[in-house]
């Protein structure tokens, strides 16, 4: 399917947005005193961008879910007192018709939303005639289709300066990051849709306030164009996601650190080399990942066998194991052989884990 937007360069008035884009700011806006406490620190820092959580959609009820439209005014105080530009997500109607009310100057569109077409389409169908950027995050789980789909309804609703947040995605496993990056995901947009501005959420992703650097430095590595960070005048004090938030200070040496390869001039965007081998170092983390998860499982079946006393070696399960590889190998266009040769390994490691099991069992008794 063509992948194709109508876009212009993500700009606000009288400041060209280039790489590397910052947007910062407190998680949720708490009070008045922090808000603009918040948004002076980071104006004498040379942001440019104030992000504030207005209306915050928690996973369940009883969290802290934003001051609403109450905070707005502050807002629109930290433009007049700081100059800043003001950006906020919005969820439904009701929120682009307030935010636009109070002249917020940047809107995103929040993963739990863009997972929702129909919640996508009010957001899109009350953003019709205005001219406003817009920036769309991933949906939660990693569907691709999905984000462009958000990002579709968006530009159809005749919003051109246009563009999207990489935040990570959710997991079950339990990883280093509270949410998933999935880089792969976010190349593979580029490579669809070259002229899309890509954010990266790098608050989100890591989950920890110590960890954003260096997920900043992996977004810069593979070419995306700006970063949007959690920055907060008391992290430990905040109402909401404490521990991914940084002072305006920590969030300054953090940008000073950072190492930013410009492309060349005059190209646009596209999937380098060098952008290639970091998806290849990537996908190889996520096989490593996926390798000792499956270990785990072989040590709980070492240690059921050993309770049910049962053999270890299990021929015709190998067996339906080894057809079944081979058969899904094809099915993946990957050469059988190679597949098994690989699986035959892993086999190996299982048995070994396994064994490993059942004799520390034996001599505890």
């Amino acid at each position: 399917m063509e992948n194709k937007l109508d876009l212009l360069p993500l700009e606000l008035p009288g400041v060209k947005l280039e790489r590397p884009i910052l947007i910062a700011g407190p998680c949720s806006a708490e009070t008045e005193d922090q808000v603009l406490t918040t948004a002076k620190q980071l104006a004498a820092q040379g942001v440019k961008i104030f992000r504030a959580g207005i209306w915050k959609p928690r996973t369940r009820p009883g969290a802290f879910e934003g001051v609403g439209t109450v905070g707005l005014p502050w807002l629109k105080k930290v433009k007049e007192e700081t100059g800043m530009f003001v950006s906020i997500e919005v969820a439904t109607a009701h929120h682009v018709y307030e935010a636009l009310k109070f002249g917020v100057d940047m809107l995103w569109v929040g993963a739990r939303t863009t997972a929702n077409p129909f919640a996508v389409q009010e957001v899109a169908d009350a953003l019709a005639g205005v001219d406003i950027p817009v920036l769309v995050k991933n949906p939660v789980n990693p569907d691709l289709e999905l984000w462009i789909g958000a990002l579709e309804r968006i530009n159809q609703a005749g919003i051109k300066r246009l563009g999207a947040i990489h935040r990570g995605f959710s997991t079950y496993d339990k990883t280093k990051y509270r949410n998933n990056p999935e880089w792969q995901i976010p190349i593979e947009l580029r490579r669809r849709i070259p002229e899309l501005p890509i954010i990266t959420d790098p608050s989100h992703i890591s989950g920890k306030s110590g960890m954003i650097a260096e997920v900043s430095q992996e977004a810069m590595d593979l070419n995306f164009d700006g970063l949007i960070i959690e920055s907060h005048m008391c992290p430990e004090k905040a109402w909401s996601d404490a521990s991914q938030q940084v002072t305006p200070d920590h969030l300054k040496q953090i940008m000073t650190d950072l190492v930013v390869r410009q492309s060349a001039i005059g190209e646009k965007p596209r999937v380098t080399l060098d952008e290639l081998r970091k998806k290849i170092d990537l996908l190889d983390q996520q096989l490593l990942e996926t390798l000792s998860s499956r270990m785990k499982i072989s040590e709980a079946i070492g240690k059921y066998k050993y309770d049910n006393n049962i053999t270890i070696l299990q021929t015709r399960r190998y067996d339906e194991i080894m057809n079944k590889r081979r058969d899904q190998a094809t099915d993946n266009n990957l050469n059988p052989e190679f597949v098994v040769k690989v699986f035959e390994h892993i086999h190996e490691e299982s048995i070994n884990r396994q064994n490993i099991i059942m004799n520390k069992e034996l001599a505890k008794k």
